[in-house]
């Protein structure tokens, strides 16, 4: 009898490590899928980067100097353009976006108006948590974790400089990495520096 609950029990253990280990791969899978997803948003030169609000984008219409201008992404994610009014940019790349304002100030006025779009400045990020200066501070390319920590004042006493928990631009999901080696930083991330245990 002893020996058949023995069994039994060795055999739940091994099913719940098999499950653990399941869940623990499909939530590892999960957030690659978004950091890879984020990687894709934000590159060096722009073209892949989706907008949304807080980001500035200069627009040019050639010809046109009254409209050529930088236009800050409002927090319903629109642009009010002379001329072409209000035009959805969040969940845009510059290219869409520049196809975008094309399409509206030619239902307006100007026939066949060249756009061009480019960044000018992107949203910003926030650091909380154990750093000496939580707040807003502005994204700059190639940023990193030690970067923005850097930013903030750097870590108080009280902080774990081990790891950093990141909530990316757009995901509900708090990512923990080690720091061991860089991190990168997105625009619009949440970053939070825990604190340490001991």
């Amino acid at each position: 009898m002893m020996q058949r609950v023995t069994s039994s029990c060795r055999a739940v253990v091994v099913v719940a490590a098999a499950l653990f280990t399941i869940i623990s791969e499909q939530a590892s899978a999960q957030s690659r899928n978004t950091q890879q997803a984020a990687r894709a948003e934000v590159t060096s030169d722009g073209p892949s980067y989706v907008l949304g609000p807080s980001d500035r984008v200069r627009l040019r219409v050639y010809g046109e100097g009254d409209i050529t201008g930088d236009y800050e992404v409002d927090t319903n994610g629109y642009i009010s353009v002379p001329l072409a009014g209000r035009v959805k940019a969040a969940g845009l790349t510059t290219r869409q976006l520049e196809k975008t304002v094309a399409a509206a100030l030619s239902r307006g006025v100007l026939k066949d108006p060249r756009v061009n779009i480019e960044i000018a400045t992107y949203r910003p990020f926030f650091i909380l948590g154990e750093v000496k200066k939580a707040g807003e501070y502005p994204y700059k390319s190639g940023l990193t974790v030690l970067d923005a920590v850097a930013s903030a004042g750097g870590y108080t006493y009280r902080a774990n400089e081990g790891k950093v928990v990141i909530r990316r631009a757009g995901s509900t999901i708090e990512e923990t990495h080690s720091l061991d080696a860089p991190v990168p930083v997105f625009p619009g991330d949440n970053i939070r520096i825990p604190e340490r245990y001991f």
